[in-house]
């Protein structure tokens, strides 16, 4: 499995290659996107052609997660005849939201095939994605992406999504997995109701999950990358490390 990443900011930052978050899993037959923040449609497109992708699956309805699905609608709509479509995983309600953006009844509806994300298991072309709620917003996920064709023998890729409970992640991390986990408040605490995390916090539930290597993204504004690393260090003993836009790793 192959993770491009595209985009792994918070909602705003001071950052020139800040985008929202986008994470592009590939395995030899499918191709799934978790996640299509502000300013990920354009990396995007400049990997793939976007009408191939098996599905984008959203964590949650926060822009910084999901508003560049306009771009990719528009996209499908009006660079192909016929138009072209997109299967698309989200939490109840991304088509009201985008109609409602734009003011158009059916806007989502012309190119954007949308389902429903909840707790469970499905198939997005030969990946299995379980996806479990999380603490943040209403309706916010986590999910596990593995590949059907390695079968038991190949390790899993969790995404955190926003999560303000590591406890929440438990049930989906298996021994050995890699874990992109959202790490928002990097060595401070995370202020009452921010619904995030920290370096203390992923630390430890890396260290008790048995996760194989960590990945850390949706830093803020404000913190320090190394700083932070090192915070997760002192209590996890796997790999660990940043990601940033225009990394690409083997999983």
């Amino acid at each position: 499995m192959q993770l491009d990443v595209l985009g792994a900011g918070p909602a705003y930052s001071n950052r020139p290659d800040s985008i929202g978050a986008a994470y592009l899993l590939k395995s030899a037959t499918s191709t799934l996107l978790l996640d299509l923040g502000q300013g990920a449609f354009a990396r995007l497109a400049s990997q793939i052609e976007p009408s191939d992708l098996d599905a984008v699956a959203i964590s949650h309805l926060h822009p910084d997660h999901f508003v560049d699905l306009v771009p990719l609608r528009h996209y499908l709509r009006y660079e192909f005849d016929p138009p072209r479509r997109a299967r698309v995983i989200a939490p109840r309600g991304v088509d009201a939201r985008i109609d409602a953006l734009l003011e158009e009844p059916g806007f989502t509806a012309a190119a954007l095939d949308v389902e429903e994300q909840r707790p469970g298991t499905r198939l997005v072309g030969e990946f299995e994605v379980e996806s479990v709620r999380v603490r943040h917003t209403e309706d916010s996920y986590a999910m596990r992406v593995s590949d059907v064709a390695a079968g038991l023998a190949g390790a899993g890729f969790v995404y955190s999504g926003d999560c303000g409970d590591a406890n929440d992640l438990v049930p989906i991390i298996r021994r050995g997995d890699t874990l992109l986990c959202e790490v928002s408040f990097g060595t401070a605490a995370v202020p009452d109701g921010a619904e995030h995390l920290n370096a203390a916090e992923v630390a430890k539930l890396a260290t008790s999950s048995g996760a194989g290597c960590v990945l850390l993204t949706h830093l803020q504004i404000g913190f320090d990358p190394e700083e932070t690393i090192a915070a997760v260090r002192e209590a996890y003993s796997g790999p660990v490390r940043f990601v940033w836009p225009g990394d690409r790793l083997e999983l």
